[in-house]
């Protein structure tokens, strides 16, 4: 059984992208705890971040997406996160942090934010055309 990450990656399901080349792609989390929550992928299926055999590459592309994110954002504070237990296929946060933000010193899983579907595709829109 092929991972949602992957569907995603081969144009199978649905996301909000806001940068991909052939190795990677980066899209909106669906359950984002700020607005403009991007996940960053590799598009082969790897389980875990530290198995991406290009990973200087994979941490490049991220790189570029976070710096692009806070220009969008209007924000200098990004928080990352490595993780894989939601999913199973590595994938890193991307979460512009805010002022009053309902987050405090640390990001807290239970404050998703609930954004229309509209507000997230003009969000991906203005990420996008930050590049």
């Amino acid at each position: 059984m092929e991972c949602i990450f992957c569907k995603i990656a081969k144009g199978e399901a649905p996301a909000d992208k806001v940068l991909e080349d052939k190795e990677f792609l980066a899209f909106l989390e669906i359950r984002p705890l700020n607005p403009g929550h991007i996940l960053v992928i590799p598009k082969k299926h790897y389980r875990w971040v530290w198995d991406v055999p290009n990973a200087c590459e994979y941490f490049e592309f991220t790189r570029k997406v976070a710096k692009v994110l806070q220009k969008s954002m209007k924000t200098n504070f990004i928080a990352s996160g490595i993780a894989g237990n939601d999913v199973l296929h590595a994938h890193i946060h991307l979460v512009p942090r805010f002022k009053d933000d309902e987050h405090g010193g640390w990001l807290k899983i239970e404050n998703v934010k609930k954004i229309p579907e509209e507000e997230m595709k003009s969000i991906a829109k203005k990420i996008r055309e930050s590049f």
